[in-house]
């Protein structure tokens, strides 16, 4: 299965994970799902007021220069560790 299929795969069981992940797990998996489909950060950081993106946006912009492909192994790995 190519990494692509497994990282797509991934994504579908991220959605029937036995219970739900901790706030510092769930960011990790929106970090690397970003990094994986977009790259590194981009735009603005979110004000101080807005804790969630702010975190959100850290976390992403914490994986600069991972490459996709290391980045959607990584997911992979998460999301299997949470099954």
């Amino acid at each position: 299965m190519s990494l692509q299929a497994q990282f797509e795969q991934a994504q579908a069981d991220s959605k029937n994970l036995p219970e739900r992940p901790d706030n510092m797990t769930l960011l990790k998996i929106y970090a690397l799902f970003k990094q994986a489909s977009v790259g590194d950060a981009t735009g603005e950081r979110p004000g101080f007021t807005d804790m969630v993106g702010r975190a959100k946006f850290d976390a992403w912009d914490a994986l600069k220069g991972t490459s996709a492909d290391d980045a959607k192994q990584q997911y992979i790995d998460l999301i299997e560790d949470l099954k």
